[in-house]
């Protein structure tokens, strides 16, 4: 079965420690989803590198940063920004595609699904940031549109919420998404269960 791995959002605004979204040991994750990469290119399958970003005029953030219906004062992922660049430790594959999202999902608003049907992709291997937003929310997505889903955990980061550190939403994310959307691996145990 083909697949392809997805590197969602592995953007300076997680990595860089200024930032208010930063994710502790981004460096580590960075590391993994490096590691993926060199398992995708030595295989010569497909990888899908997606950035999140929205426009300057912010015509194109719908209810993001908005849950009460109120006006947005602060977005972040403009573009042209430092903070939508791609992490500088981030492998980037000379075969990969691109595509810039303006949602949590990788799909919503995206040519992703036409994209991984025209390589004849039936499966999906999830990594990234932020695991509880864009990385959930792309594996959900993927599952309903009838792809197979890996999620590997450790190869996400989160900078985690006001009770939830970045280690209690893996565990939780990987519990919830092995229940009923994804297989879960770590990034150890994936590579080795699908090594040649």
């Amino acid at each position: 079965m083909k697949q392809a791995l997805l590197v969602i959002d592995a953007q300076k605004i997680y990595t860089s420690k200024s930032s208010e979204l930063f994710c502790q040991n981004s460096d580590k994750t960075i590391a993994r989803i490096n590691k993926l990469v060199r398992a995708f290119e030595s295989d010569e399958t497909p990888i899908v590198y997606v950035r999140h970003q929205h426009k300057k005029d912010r015509s194109d953030i719908g209810n993001l940063f908005n849950f009460d219906g109120g006006e947005v004062e602060e977005v972040n992922f403009v573009e042209g920004s430092d903070e939508v660049k791609y992490d500088s430790r981030l492998r980037l594959s000379t075969n990969r595609v691109e595509i810039i999202k303006r949602r949590y999902s990788a799909f919503s608003g995206t040519d992703l699904a036409s994209t991984l049907h025209k390589f004849d992709v039936r499966r999906v291997v999830v990594s990234g940031f932020m695991t509880n937003f864009c990385c959930e929310s792309t594996a959900r997505d993927a599952f309903d549109l009838d792809f197979f889903v890996d999620v590997i955990i450790d190869a996400t980061g989160t900078p985690g919420t006001e009770n939830y550190n970045q280690s209690k939403i893996r565990t939780e994310s990987a519990e919830i998404l092995g229940a009923g959307f994804a297989r879960v691996f770590t990034t150890e145990k994936y590579l080795k269960a699908f090594s040649k």
